[in-house]
């Protein structure tokens, strides 16, 4: 069961979870908002992201969930707002940039290199940290060697995360579902991230999958002492794990608080479920 947080107000009035309160957030989004085709997707997303906080963005489909994801990670720009990660905005930097600053992120539609193998698909995500040249790799010199075997170490390492050091050299593409998704999410902790972006990390997961998926993101979080903000539409995963949640509805935040507090907000429920007709 997910153990209860405690929070305390800063004095800039964000809530941060008390063990991070000392410290400075990993992620502030400040008035972030988008227009897409004349529409407003995302407007005035106020959230802050305590350095070790896991936290969920939940809402209705459509709600602009992904949005926020995609301007976290600039695959949209901002229309308007600011991003801070580590406390640098990230403003005028790409994809590529903001990942080597320090946010992974798996997707919503697995998107693993399916014709390589399990471990070279770990191995292609630490490109940041390999200082060999192309010459060296042509004549297989001794830098490139060292390098490649230091690599293929640290990814039998996070593989063993979930228990998947025994299929380093399987196809990709040949995994079931539910191992193509954890290694999605190995590949992004071997870009060494301060903050785990998970979309929708439990789809398509039967609840035996999802239970264990659970125990593996807590496990992540313990040993890598990491911000993880998750986009699920499984309820019980979010309320399980999450500290603290933030509830998105036609682009606007409509309600932030603990599981606790979400469960019994009438906006929230209203907007799950509907407004209930007068009699």
């Amino acid at each position: 069961m997910r153990a209860k947080t405690k929070y305390v107000t800063m004095p800039s009035k964000t809530i941060l979870p008390e063990r991070d309160a000392a410290r400075e957030p990993v992620l502030e989004c400040v008035n972030l908002g988008i227009t897409l085709g004349g529409i407003k997707a995302v407007e005035d997303f106020n959230f802050t992201l305590g350095r070790t906080e896991i936290a969920g963005l939940i809402g209705p489909n459509g709600a602009g969930k992904t949005t926020v994801f995609n301007l976290l990670t600039k695959v949209y720009q901002p229309t308007t707002g600011t991003i801070l990660l580590n406390g640098k905005d990230t403003h005028g930097m790409n994809t590529m940039q903001v990942n080597k600053a320090g946010i992974a992120r798996t997707f919503q539609n697995i998107r693993l290199f399916k014709n390589l193998s399990v471990a070279d698909n770990v191995k292609a995500a630490m490109n940041n940290d390999m200082h060999y040249n192309m010459l060296s790799s042509i004549l297989r010199l001794p830098n490139y060697k060292r390098e490649e075997i230091a690599a293929h170490r640290r990814a039998l390492k996070l593989l063993s995360i979930f228990d998947m050091q025994d299929m380093a050299d399987v196809r990709a593409g040949s995994l079931p579902y539910g191992a193509q998704r954890r290694l999605e999410i190995v590949r992004a902790l071997a870009t060494n991230p301060s903050l785990l972006l998970l979309d929708e990390p439990a789809a398509g997961m039967n609840p035996s999958e999802t239970a264990d998926l659970m125990d593996n993101i807590r496990k992540i979080h313990e040993m890598f002492q990491i911000a993880i903000l998750l986009i699920e539409h499984d309820m019980s995963l979010v309320m399980n794990i999450c500290e603290g949640i933030c509830v998105l509805n036609f682009g606007h935040i409509i309600a932030k608080g603990t599981p606790d507090e979400i469960q019994s907000n009438p906006a929230v429920v209203e907007a799950y479920l509907g407004r209930k007709k007068e009699a």
